[in-house]
């Protein structure tokens, strides 16, 4: 969502701990119009999505979320050198199955 103030900024954060990005969140655009805008200049085609268009019509409210980097907060809290170690099934380039 673009901020009311300035639109060059959006109503988002992200919450660093020792350098490392843990949280990232932000309020999701909920004005019909700015959806259908914003949806056209990414080049989605508006009619794949206008159930969740319409839902701000109908009176859904405002909304948004954040994600917490779980795997990141015990990597920092248990001073690791690398995530992988905090990861039940790491992913990377040369493992792609547990």
């Amino acid at each position: 969502m673009p901020c009311y103030d300035d639109a060059k900024y959006s109503n988002s954060f992200d919450v660093f701990v020792r350098g490392e990005e843990i949280i990232s969140g932000a309020q999701r655009v909920h004005v019909p119009e700015l959806l259908e805008e914003r949806a056209k200049a990414c080049g989605i085609d508006v009619n794949t999505i206008t159930t969740y268009i319409d839902s701000f019509r109908y009176g859904a409210p405002p909304h948004g979320g954040f994600g917490v980097g779980l795997e990141r907060v015990v990597m920092l809290f248990c001073v690791l050198n690398n995530i992988r170690k905090t990861s039940l099934f790491p992913r990377d380039p040369l493992r792609l199955a547990p």
